[in-house]
C-alpha cells in the first residue's frame, strides 16, 4: 500500500522532479523487494534471471541501477551516457500525458559525462542482475561516429553489453546513423572502442520506429554481417497517433507509453522475421502490462524493457508484470519464455492472442 501511495504522491510533481526524486529514492536502496517469479532466459552469452528490464533513460548517469535491480529487474540499462558532460534541452522538456498513457520527452541527452557514469559503475559493483550501458553522441560534435568510440572505450569493461543508442529524436543528425552511408562506420567505431577497453562485450544497436521496411532490412543485414549481437527495438517515435487526446499532445520530442505499443510491436515483429533467430532482439515500447510483455516475446522478443510504465505507474510494477507473465506462460501450457517466443510472428495476431489470454480466468 505505501508504495501505491507514494507512486500517487510522485505524480503531484512535475514529471522531471518526479524522475529526479526516484532516481534519488533507488540510489539510496529505498523501495519495494518483492518477490518474483523466475523465469530464466538467455541471449547473446547472457544469462537472466527474467526477461523485464529497465530502458535507457531512467538512469541516465549510473546512479540507482542496484536499486532499481532489486524492484525485480532482471536486468537495467544505464544511459544514454555521452563522453562529455551536456545539459540536455531547455526546460520545460518532459510531459505527462494522463489522459493517453503517454510521456513526451525531449531531453536531448542530458548528461553528467562518461568520467562520473564511469566513477558511479566503478562504485557500485555488488547488484544482481544484468547491466546495460547505453552510450549516444554529444549534441555538438564534430564527429559523433567517434563519440561512439569514446564511450565505448571508455564504459564497457563496466557493462555486460553495451547498446548505441542511434535513435533518439532529440538529438540534431542522430538518426542520420541509421542509414547505409553511416551504419557501417559507427559499427566499426564501436567495435574499436571495445577492443580498446580490452573486454568482449555484446553490443546492441537501438533503433527507432519511425522507419520503412527498407531501413530495417538494411539495419538487420548490416547487423548481422558487423557481428552486432542485438537489435533494440524501438526508441521514442516522433509520429502523433490521431488518438491522442491530452493537451500535451503537440508538444516536439519523443512519444513513449501506450500509444507507441502497437507500432512498436509491429516493427519489432519485422525485425524479428529479418534476423531469422542470428540475432537477439529486444522490444521496447508501451508495455505496462504482462499481456503485452508477451505479445512482444511471441513475436520474437528475447527480453522486454519499460521505461514510461515505471514512471507512471511506480515502482510495483515489475513484480506485476513478471507474475501476470508467468500467468500467461501457464495459461498457454507452458514454463519457458523461449518455449513461446517467435511462436505468432504477426504483430496483430500476438497482440489479440495475448489480450484475451490476459481476459480469460
Amino acid at each position: 500500500m505505501i508504495w501505491r501511495l507514494a507512486a500517487s504522491a510522485a505524480r503531484l510533481l512535475p514529471p522531471e522532479a518526479a524522475h529526479i526524486a526516484a532516481v534519488r529514492t533507488l540510489q539510496a536502496n529505498i523501495g519495494p523487494r518483492p518477490d518474483v517469479p523466475s523465469l530464466p532466459v538467455s541471449l547473446a552469452g547472457l544469462d537472466l534471471a527474467n526477461p523485464l528490464g529497465v530502458a535507457a533513460g531512467f538512469d541516465k548517469n549510473a546512479a540507482c541501477y542496484k536499486g532499481a535491480m532489486g524492484l525485480g529487474f532482471g536486468h537495467v540499462e544505464v544511459g544514454t551516457i555521452t563522453p562529455l558532460a551536456q545539459p540536455g534541452n531547455p526546460k520545460p522538456r518532459v510531459f505527462r500525458l494522463p489522459q493517453d498513457a503517454a510521456v513526451i520527452n525531449r531531453y536531448g541527452f542530458n548528461s553528467l559525462g562518461m568520467e562520473v557514469a564511469a566513477a558511479n559503475l566503478a562504485r557500485i559493483r555488488d547488484y544482481a542482475g544484468i547491466l546495460g550501458v547505453n552510450v549516444g553522441a554529444n549534441k555538438t560534435s564534430a564527429n559523433p561516429t567517434e563519440d561512439y568510440r569514446v564511450a565505448v572505450a571508455r564504459l564497457a569493461c563496466f557493462a555486460d553489453y553495451v547498446t548505441l543508442n542511434i535513435s533518439s529524436p532529440n538529438t540534431p543528425g542522430l538518426r542520420d546513423l541509421q542509414t547505409s552511408e553511416h551504419l557501417a562506420s559507427l559499427l566499426e567505431a564501436a567495435r574499436t572502442g571495445m577492443q580498446e577497453a580490452g573486454v568482449a562485450r555484446p553490443i546492441f544497436l537501438k533503433i527507432a520506429p519511425d522507419l520503412e521496411q527498407a531501413d530495417l532490412e538494411l539495419i538487420v543485414d548490416h547487423c548481422v554481417s558487423a557481428g552486432v549481437d542485438g537489435i533494440i527495438a524501438t526508441n521514442t517515435t516522433i509520429s502523433r497517433p490521431d488518438s491522442l487526446r491530452d493537451r500535451h499532445a503537440m508538444q516536439n520530442g519523443g512519444l513513449s507509453g501506450q500509444p507507441l505499443f502497437n507500432m512498436a510491436t509491429d516493427v519489432l515483429a519485422r525485425i524479428a522475421q529479418l534476423g531469422k533467430g542470428r540475432i537477439a532482439i529486444i522490444g521496447v515500447g508501451g508495455v505496462a502490462h504482462g499481456w503485452q510483455a508477451y505479445a512482444k516475446i511471441l513475436v520474437g522478443a528475447d527480453l522486454v524493457q519499460l521505461y514510461s510504465g515505471l514512471a507512471l505507474d511506480g515502482p510495483l510494477i515489475a513484480s506485476r508484470i513478471l507474475h501476470e507473465l508467468a500467468a500467461l506462460l501457464q495459461k498457454d501450457g507452458v514454463r519457458t519464455v523461449a518455449a513461446v517466443r517467435g511462436t505468432i510472428p504477426d504483430a496483430k495476431a500476438a497482440i489479440t492472442h495475448a489480450f484475451r489470454c490476459a481476459q480469460t480466468d
